[in-house]
C-alpha cells in the first residue's frame, strides 16, 4: 500500500468481500472501506488536512473554516480535539462489530460502531456521544457516518473519474436517479485547499423521502467501484459531499442545527445514539451496490416469516375502486368479482369511518360510518373471511382530520407558536402523549383484535414540516415524536404478531430502510393509472426488496387488452396490487387478468430471491416516456424479463437464453421474437406495450 503521509495505520480488518483500514493521524481517527480483491491497490490521495470518523459539533466550539459555516459543520473544532481512546472488538456467532472510542478535551466520548453480518455484502454504522463530565452537552451535530479518502486508489484523482448518484423523488415520480460528475458538482480542489467545495441535500420533516431519498453512491469509472449508504432516518435527514482537496468525503445522519433545527442537550452520564447508515463497496456500477445494500432488508423478514408474505401473496384494494367512500354493498359486489380469483389480501381503504366530509377531513374518531356499513364492519368482515381472503383496513394513526372530533382534543395535538400545527386539513397526534397512546389503544389496536384484522395498511398524508413546540429544539422535538411513532408500531406488532403491516406515505414518502424494516411490505407509489408506473417501480429496486414492492394495477372497464397487459405486467416488478372496475369487467378481460396471475405464480421465486438488471434508453419525461425498459431478475439458471415498450417498434434483448420456460402478453398482442445474427429482438405492432418472458439462461 502507497500514500498515507502523516496517516499510520492503526489496523486492517476484512469483512468478507470489503476491507476496512483504520488510520490515525495528528488530529483524529479515519477509515477506509474497499473491495477486499483490490485492496492491495490503495494508495491514499494527496492529503493537505485530515478528515475523522466522527463528524460532531458541541455549542462552544468553533466552527470549520473555509467559508463553510452556515452550510456545514464538517471539521469543527469539536473534530479537531478528538483522540483515539481505544477499539473493542466484539464477535457472536453471526455478527462482528468494531468500536473506535474517541475522547476531546472535556472528556466526552465518542464512539463509532460498525457491525458486520456475517456472509451479508453490508456493514452498518452508527456513533454513539457519551456525555462524561458534570454539566449538560449541547450537540448540534452528529453524523451516523462518514466516509474519507475517496477515491483510495490515486495519488491525485483523474479529472471526470469520481461521480455522485443521488435519486430524487417526488409525489408519483419516486427514484429517478441523477448521476454528476464531481467537477459539475465544483466539488473540484481550488488552486490551494482554502475554500470547502460543498454539495449538502438532504429533507426537513416528516416524509423522509420528499425531494431525495436518503441514499447516494459515489462511483469509480477507471476502477469501476462504487461506495453506496442508505441512512435509516424517517424524518429530518442531511448528507454532506464534501471536498477540500484531493480526498473527497461524503457524510450523512440526522439534520443539523443549520439546516434541521436541531439541537440536542446531552445531560451528564446520559449517552446518545444517531439514526443507522447502511454501507457496502463494490466492484461494479451504483445498480449492484444498490442491490447489495437492500440485502440487508431480508434479515427482518427472516424473522417474521408470515406465511402469505413468503408466498408473495397477491391483494386487492378498493381505494381505486370506491376512491375513499367503501360501502358494505360495494364490498359485497366486489367479493362476488373476485371469487375464485388468485387473490389472498382484501384490503378496506380510506373512508370506511367517513362524514359528510369526506375521508380526508374525518379520519382520527375512527367511528364505522353507518351510513356505507348500516350492519356495522362484522357483515363485511365476516363476507372476506367466507371467501377465504384475509381482511385489512386502512389506518392513518399520526394524523386527525380537521372535521373530526378528534381534531379539537388541542392539548393532545401537536402546536407550532401555540397554535394547533394544521396544515391543509390534517393536525397531528402528539405521539409521546400517553392519553394519545391510550386513545389509540383502544381507537386502532383494540378495533384491530376486536374485528380480527389480519392486515393494517398505515398511511401518512402530510409533512408537519421543520417542528413544533417543546421543551427542546424543533429538529429534537421532530425526531422523538417520529421515534414514537416507530415505538407505537412495534406496540401494534408486539400484541398482534400475526398481522401484516403495509407502509405507506402518500405512496412512497416513507421509503426509507427504519420504516421498511419495521414492517412487512411498501407501497411503491400513487402512481396509481399512469403510465410511468413500471419506470417508478423498476426505479424502486434500488431501494428496497421487489417482495415489498406493492405495485397497483388499477384496472379499468374501458382497458384494452393492451393496456391491461401494460398495467399488470408492471406489478411483475414487486407485489401485485389490484384495483379499480372489477365488477364491470368482461370474461376476455378476466382471462388477461388471469393468465398475468399465472405468470406471476411462475415467477415468485425470481421476485423474492433474484438480482435485478435494469436496461432502458434515457428517459425524460414520466408521464410520455419514449424509448424501452428490461428488467432482469435473475435466479440461478432462470431469468424474468419484464419489457415495456414506449414508443419503439423494434427493441433488442440484453441475453442470449436457451429456452422459454413461459410467456405473457406475447401471442394476444401480436409481440414477436425472432433471432438475427445469433442477437435477439422484439417487434411491436404499437406503442405502450408490455411483455414478459421466464427463461432458462443455459
Amino acid at each position: 500500500m502507497k500514500g498515507g503521509r502523516y496517516m499510520q495505520k492503526l489496523r486492517t480488518v476484512v469483512f468478507g468481500d470489503m476491507t476496512i483500514d483504520y488510520y490515525q493521524s495528528a488530529e483524529s481517527v479515519e477509515w477506509l472501506l474497499s473491495p477486499t480483491s483490490l485492496h492491495h491497490e490503495v494508495q491514499l490521495p494527496k492529503k493537505t488536512k485530515f478528515d475523522s470518523l466522527i463528524q460532531a459539533k458541541l455549542i462552544g466550539d468553533d466552527y470549520p473554516k473555509g467559508f463553510s459555516t452556515g452550510s456545514t459543520m464538517r471539521n469543527s473544532a469539536t473534530v479537531k480535539s478528538l483522540r483515539l481512546v481505544k477499539q473493542i472488538d466484539k464477535q457472536e456467532s453471526n455478527k462482528k462489530e468494531i468500536a473506535t472510542i474517541l475522547a476531546d478535551d472535556r472528556g466526552n466520548h465518542y464512539t463509532h460502531y460498525v457491525s458486520w453480518q456475517i456472509g451479508f455484502p453490508v456493514i452498518e454504522t452508527y456513533v454513539t456521544f457519551e456525555n462524561r463530565t458534570k454539566i449538560p452537552q449541547m450537540l448540534e451535530m452528529l453524523a451516523s457516518f462518514s466516509l474519507s479518502n475517496l477515491s483510495p486508489f490515486y495519488d491525485e484523482n483523474p479529472i471526470g473519474n469520481l461521480s455522485l448518484i443521488r435519486y430524487q423523488s417526488k409525489w408519483s415520480f419516486e427514484g429517478r436517479k441523477t448521476i454528476q460528475l464531481l467537477e459539475d458538482l465544483q466539488l473540484e480542489p481550488s488552486w490551494k485547499p482554502s475554500g470547502v467545495g460543498l454539495e449538502k441535500f438532504g429533507q426537513v420533516g416528516s416524509m423522509p423521502v420528499r425531494g431525495w431519498f436518503p441514499q447516494a453512491a459515489i462511483y469509480d469509472k477507471q476502477k469501476d467501484i462504487t461506495w453506496a449508504v442508505s441512512l435509516a432516518q424517517p424524518g429530518s435527514w442531511q448528507f454532506d459531499a464534501y471536498r477540500l482537496d484531493e480526498d473527497f468525503c461524503l457524510s450523512g445522519g440526522l439534520a443539523d442545527r443549520d439546516y434541521g433545527h436541531w439541537l440536542k442537550a446531552v445531560m451528564p452520564g446520559e449517552v446518545f445514539v444517531t439514526p443507522k447508515a447502511y454501507l457496502t463497496v463494490t466492484c461494479g456500477n451504483e445498480a449492484s451496490a444498490a442491490q447489495r445494500l437492500t440485502k440487508i432488508l431480508t434479515l427482518p423478514l427472516a424473522q417474521k416469516q408470515h406465511p402469505t408474505e413468503e408466498d408473495l401473496a397477491i391483494q386487492f384494494n378498493e381505494f381505486c375502486t370506491s376512491w375513499g367512500r367503501p360501502t358494505e354493498a360495494m364490498t359485497l359486489k366486489n367479493l362476488a368479482a373476485l371469487k375464485g380469483k388468485a387473490i389472498q389480501y382484501y384490503v378496506i381503504d380510506a373512508g370506511w369511518y367517513a362524514n359528510q366530509h369526506g375521508w380526508e377531513r374525518s379520519h382520527g374518531d375512527w367511528q364505522v360510518s353507518s351510513s356505507q356499513f348500516p350492519n356495522g364492519l362484522e357483515t363485511v368482515i365476516a363476507a372476506i373471511k367466507q371467501h377465504d381472503l384475509i381482511p385489512g383496513i386502512w389506518f392513518e394513526i399520526e394524523t386527525v382530520g380537521d372535521q373530526s372530533v378528534a381534531s379539537t382534543f388541542f392539548e393532545h395535538l401537536l402546536n407550532k407558536d401555540g397554535q394547533p400545527l394544521t396544515v391543509g386539513n390534517r393536525r397531528f397526534w402528539n405521539m409521546r402523549d400517553p392519553w394519545v397512546i391510550d386513545y389509540l389503544q383502544e381507537r386502532v389496536i383494540n378495533f384491530l383484535t376486536y374485528y380480527d384484522i389480519g392486515y393494517l395498511k398505515i398511511d401518512y398524508n402530510e409533512n408537519f414540516g421543520i417542528g413544533f413546540d417543546g421543551k427542546e429544539s424543533f429538529g429534537e422535538e421532530s425526531r422523538l415524536q417520529l421515534l414514537a411513532t416507530q415505538a407505537f408500531i412495534k406496540r401494534i406488532q408486539q400484541q398482534l404478531p400475526d398481522l401484516i403491516i403495509e407502509n405507506c406515505s402518500s405512496g412512497g414518502h416513507r421509503l426509507e430502510y427504519s420504516m421498511i424494516q419495521l414492517t412487512d411490505l411498501s407501497s411503491f407509489s400513487d402512481a396509481h393509472e399512469a403510465i410511468s408506473v413500471p419506470i417508478i417501480a423498476a426505479n424502486l429496486h434500488d431501494h428496497l426488496l421487489p417482495r415489498q414492492s406493492l405495485i397497483w394495477a388499477v384496472i379499468r372497464k374501458r382497458d384494452s387488452p393492451q393496456r391491461l397487459f401494460y398495467s399488470l405486467i408492471s406489478t411483475f416488478l414487486g407485489r401485485i396490487c389490484l384495483s379499480g372496475d372489477i365488477n364491470e369487467l368482461s370474461k376476455e378481460q378476466w382471462k388477461v387478468i388471469d393468465d398475468c396471475f399465472v405468470f406471476y405464480d411462475h415467477c415468485r421465486p425470481l421476485i423474492k430471491d433474484g438480482t435485478t438488471t435494469v436496461v432502458r434508453s434515457q428517459i425524460l419525461s414520466y408521464r410520455k416516456p419514449t424509448g424501452y425498459q428490461i428488467v432482469q431478475r435473475e435466479l440461478g439458471d432462470q431469468a424474468l424479463l419484464i419489457i415495456h415498450n414506449f414508443d419503439q417498434t423494434m427493441v433488442e434483448l440484453p441475453m442470449d437464453f436457451r429456452t422459454i420456460l413461459h410467456t405473457c402478453g406475447f401471442e394476444c398482442q401480436g409481440i414477436q421474437l425472432q433471432k438475427k445474427k445469433n442477437k435477439w429482438y422484439l417487434s411491436f405492432p404499437s406503442p405502450l406495450m408490455g411483455c414478459a418472458m421466464l427463461i432458462k439462461l443455459r
